[in-house]
């Protein structure tokens, strides 16, 4: 099983996008990110370092596992 990267906020954007995801607006410190049919938004905080668990929650939102999204980066 591969394990979580440390990321920037804004490079975990660069990754969802990949899955189709695309950003639709900054709001504070967070990228808000929507996909087209989806009703859901994934809420990526713009920090220098997103933390595990916050991460692990994105991933569990967009389905998506570790090893896919370690793939696409």
């Amino acid at each position: 099983m591969a394990s979580l990267p440390v990321l920037s906020g804004q490079e975990a954007v660069q990754v969802f996008e990949s899955f189709g995801g695309s950003v639709s607006r900054q709001r504070g410190s967070h990228i808000i990110l929507t996909k087209e049919g989806e009703i859901a938004t994934l809420s990526v905080p713009d920090h220098k370092e997103v933390a595990k668990g916050t991460l692990r929650r994105l991933l569990r939102d967009a389905n998506l596992t570790v090893g896919e999204f370690v793939d696409a980066m």
